[in-house]
């Protein structure tokens, strides 16, 4: 823990007597960082569908780590202008939807506390007013029983709270109880999160922020939470080597069996002892356990785990030698579109190299690496075209998580930014089909998002638990299709799963069918369902092409 919340070591009413001033504000901030990334995963598990590809507890925490970053070594005692460089690290560094509307969150704070020299109560009901005003000005068309009724309801919560009292710390007490009752009416807000049984994770996320403030002023722990076993399905280990620690060398898998009922908080705690990114899922009959260590910690949880329980299989890969692999395949040439002055350049984000392939080959002129579970941050996206030598900008997301960080950096360059909200890879795709770099860019502008509408876009993935929606039952661990966004089946087979989604989505009635299989979907099995596909559909043309990408085992392109 670092020295700014070692504060949270005295007595309580030592830390809860502080003025609040910009050195006071800071571990604060800080606070709200490291329980929200205690509960990181509580946080993505809240997928309204059973895909395993949560992402919303890893865009807040990198938002707010970027949002810390900013002030991590900064002296200012003015808690104002210390506001407002949270709220430039957190614009800067925003990823996906949730961590997009976190920033403007924190952007009306900072309006409200614009050269204030101290958070006193009245300061701090005002600071959330404008946080809510400023964050629903920011998102097109709000949407009740999510983040944003939460922030409203904070925001209600602490001006009937002045009313009773001007303590600033009082009032956050009262902000966390009104925080958490408002996540858990979001179901009676959100259908689709009472279908889904769970309640909004974006919501869910700030509740976390507001409580690590109040368990920092209280003396708390931040280290600790009350950990829940995720499925084995839901753990992401593909992408280990995004969240790499400095100083964490290996990362160490074990599957076991517990000899007996497993004591998870007391398991955590001493894992906690031995590395970080600590993961535990379950199913099966039995646990497997994740975790990155330093190399003179290497074998301490394989041996701690064989202590506690039968060791069945151990998987240790190298972290460094994964992160260089990783630049060596990011730096390898793509062919991309040069183009000159006055030229239309386009950039695309893409969830796999085999995608970011097809993108160069449709004349994009920079890739984005990102995607499901891998939104970048609205400085990546500024980072992707500021040395290409034109002023006309279109940006594919291609995701619709990432919609709203793509947005955001068109309000920050002075590059002409055109956002073509393509929420899948093959809207992307057919998009480009219409772009000419020399046109008219309003008009090709227009082209390209007239496009998004001409193509059907299927995904096949593995449910992450068991769950009823829109009328599809889901067992945990089956294949499920999607179509536009929308779950539609669930199946044994990875066989059955596309075959139903095509029939579904009437491919009879289109020309072409293209499938991009993933990382972890083997050519063989793709052969075999492909060879399938033609024979029931010999009228059709099918195109197969490794897309690489993680998670979903086809990207299914109709058009």
């Amino acid at each position: 823990m670092s020295s700014d919340l070692q504060v949270a070591n005295q007595p309580v009413s030592h830390v809860r007597k502080y003025p609040i001033d910009g050195q006071a504000f800071k571990p604060m901030v800080e606070a709200a960082l490291n329980w929200l990334r205690t509960n990181q995963q509580t946080v993505n598990a809240l997928n309204v569908f059973p895909v395993p590809d949560g992402d919303t507890g890893t865009n807040m925490v990198l938002t707010m780590q970027a949002a810390y970053d900013e002030i991590a070594n900064s002296a200012e005692r003015n808690v104002g202008k210390l506001a407002h460089a949270v709220a430039h690290g957190a614009l800067m560094g925003a990823r996906g939807n949730s961590g997009v509307i976190l920033s403007q969150l924190w952007r009306g704070i900072a309006r409200a506390l614009d050269n204030r020299e101290v958070l006193d109560g009245p300061a701090l009901v005002a600071a959330f007013h404008q946080g809510r005003n400023t964050a629903y000005k920011g998102v097109v068309r709000p949407v009740e029983g999510t983040i944003l009724t939460v922030a409203k309801d904070i925001a209600s919560a602490a001006e009937q709270a002045i009313t009773e009292t001007t303590d600033p710390y009082d009032i956050l007490d009262r902000l966390v109880q009104a925080a958490d009752e408002s996540v858990k009416r979001t179901p009676e807000l959100l259908s689709v999160l009472r279908d889904a049984g769970v309640v909004d994770a974006g919501g869910k996320g700030l509740y976390f922020m507001l409580e690590g403030m109040v368990r920092y002023a209280n003396g708390q722990s931040l280290d600790s939470a009350n950990f829940t076993v995720q499925p084995l399905s839901a753990m992401k280990l593909e992408n280990a080597a995004e969240s790499i620690e400095p100083g964490q060398d290996y990362e160490v898998v074990v599957d076991f069996r517990p000899h007996e009922n497993l004591d998870l908080i007391h398991f955590y705690e001493d894992l906690e002892e031995m590395g970080t990114s600590i993961q535990v899922g379950e199913g099966d009959r039995m646990y497997r356990m994740h975790i990155h260590v330093p190399a003179e910690n290497l074998y301490l949880p394989i041996e701690y785990t064989k202590s506690i329980g039968t060791v069945t299989k151990v998987a240790i890969e190298n972290l460094v030698a994964q992160m260089e692999e990783i630049e060596r395949e990011s730096s390898a040439k793509l062919n991309l579109t040069p183009v000159e002055p006055g030229q239309i350049a386009v950039v695309a984000v893409a969830p796999g190299p085999g995608l970011a392939r097809v993108f160069a080959s449709l004349g994009v002129s920079a890739i984005i690496e990102g995607g499901q579970t891998m939104n970048p941050s609205t400085e990546e996206i500024l980072r992707s075209f500021e040395n290409l030598p034109t002023d006309q900008v279109f940006i594919l997301p291609n995701n619709k998580n990432i919609i709203l960080a793509a947005q955001a950096a068109a309000q920050l360059t002075v590059k002409r930014l055109t956002v073509i909200p393509s929420r899948t890879v093959p809207q992307g795709m057919a998009a480009m089909l219409r772009l000419a770099p020399d046109g008219d860019p309003e008009g090709i502008a227009a082209e390209m998002q007239s496009a998004l509408d001409e193509v059907e876009t299927g995904e096949i993935t593995v449910a992450t638990r068991s769950v009823e929606i829109d009328g599809v039952k889901v067992q945990e661990g089956q294949f499920i299709a999607l179509l536009n966004g929308k779950l539609i089946l669930a199946a044994s087979s990875l066989k059955d799963a596309t075959l139903s989604l095509l029939e579904k989505a009437h491919v009879d009635h289109f020309e072409l069918i293209t499938m991009f299989y993933g990382a972890d979907t083997p050519r063989p099995e793709v052969n075999a369902i492909v060879d399938s596909i033609r024979k029931i559909y010999p009228d059709q043309e099918v195109e197969v092409q490794d897309g690489g990408q993680p998670h979903y085992n086809f990207i299914i392109s109709i058009e």
